[in-house]
């Protein structure tokens, strides 16, 4: 029986056990296999050499969205309209085959836009190739999921299964559990709330079917069985997403009213150029990119060029900006004088760990080198050797 087969067998077996009390810890113990299995179905065959074929396009630029939907819902019409890269566009299925790349120019920062082939229903299980869209949207800062606003609503809960198939939670935070591997002592199990989703002895029943006896586990809030499985697997990654409906122009304004209403959702319409000033706002601020100005001292700010940080691409403190210009400017750094919104007032004298915010400006201030035995006519060391014997005679005087 096949991996496939595994997983709809254990899912058919999930979907006729009751939810109860009793049959809670049974239920606990399929969600474990069925992750472990879909962890299997993503891993590469045993034997393979290669990571076989993908889409795979070199980073560039201060982050990267990626182009989610199904089939003709106007992904590439909206990269061509926000990028200007011309993507072919058609009135048949399936006209983007690879991955088509494109750069954004807002406020100052470039993001890149990646048009991504439709995804069909079973992606997770590589129908349609998938596994490679679904791949390259995990190195994505920020999702857009294209949706028709003529088309039903199912689509939204299709297309967000598939995705947390594979492991991506949209618009989650990581779960507050601490979970530690050891050698040996057994299965440590604490909280600091009260549980309701999960016990101890659900908690032991999944460790061991990962075969885990011996582990430290911590619960910070009251979390379910499946963030316990997303943190004992630790290949989840949470990202952020926004539902853009597009074809507004087809269906009437109250559902369209309805749609603009529902939560992380946008309505566009590529063909009427509508709302489409308000999506790059929405991507700037999903994103949480932060534009840092330097100043050089005694002259004036550089306001061409700015330091483009974030907190998902390493943070945005002063240490983290000193790192972005130079790893060795650290040491260096006596003080910093930051202007802007995040200074209390101006210029604000600010250590490694200030946190900066959008449109700061930042003088660094190096240390000064300190000369050895004082300067001038008190200098007390000389370039001479330090014996007497090592030093350069002079030539006796002629008489």
């Amino acid at each position: 029986m096949g991996i496939l087969e595994k997983i709809k067998e254990i899912e058919a077996e999930m979907a006729r056990t009751q939810k109860n009390k009793a049959t809670e810890y049974h239920l606990g113990q399929l969600k474990a296999k069925i992750a472990k299995l879909r962890t299997q179905l993503l891993e590469p065959p045993k034997g393979s050499t290669g990571g076989g074929e993908g889409f795979e396009v070199t980073k560039f630029g201060h982050g990267r969205v990626a182009l989610i939907g199904f089939p003709s819902v106007g992904k590439s019409t909206l990269l061509t309209m926000l990028t200007g890269t011309h993507s072919e566009a058609a009135s048949y299925e399936f006209t983007t085959l690879t991955c088509i790349p494109g750069i954004i120019h807002y406020n100052d920062t470039k993001i890149q836009l990646l048009d991504l082939p439709g995804i069909i229903e079973g992606a997770s299980e590589g129908k349609g190739r998938g596994r490679q869209v679904i791949a390259v949207a995990k190195s994505s800062d920020l999702v857009l999921m294209v949706l028709d606003a003529s088309k039903s609503e199912g689509h939204r809960q299709i297309l967000t299964r598939e995705l947390e198939a594979v492991g991506l939670r949209l618009n989650k935070r990581p779960p507050q559990i601490y979970f530690k591997r050891k050698k040996t002592g057994g299965i440590s199990f604490n909280s600091m709330v009260p549980l309701t989703h999960v016990d101890e002895k659900l908690c032991y029943q999944i460790l061991h079917e990962y075969k885990i006896h011996n582990a430290e586990v911590l619960f910070r809030e009251d979390a379910t069985v499946d963030d316990l499985i997303d943190v004992i697997e630790g290949n989840r990654k949470y990202i952020k997403c926004v539902y853009v409906y597009n074809k507004i122009d087809v269906v009437g304004i109250d559902d369209v009213d309805k749609l603009a209403r529902q939560p992380n959702s946008l309505v566009i319409s590529c063909n009427l150029q509508l709302n489409l000033d308000r999506l790059l706002a929405r991507m700037w601020e999903e994103m949480g990119l932060v534009r840092v100005y330097t100043k050089p001292q005694g002259q004036q700010p550089d306001f061409t060029d700015p330091v483009v940080l974030s907190t998902d691409r390493g943070g945005c403190t002063v240490e983290d900006f000193c790192n972005h210009i130079h790893r060795s400017l650290l040491k260096d750094v006596k003080y910093v004088l930051v202007w802007g919104t995040s200074a209390r007032h101006y210029p604000q004298h600010c250590g490694l760990g200030h946190v900066l915010q959008d449109e700061d400006v930042v003088q660094i201030v190096k240390k000064k080198e300190k000369e050895e035995g004082g300067r001038g006519r008190f200098k007390s060391h000389t370039n001479a050797p330090a014996r007497i014997s090592d030093r350069e005679k002079k030539a006796p005087l002629k008489t």
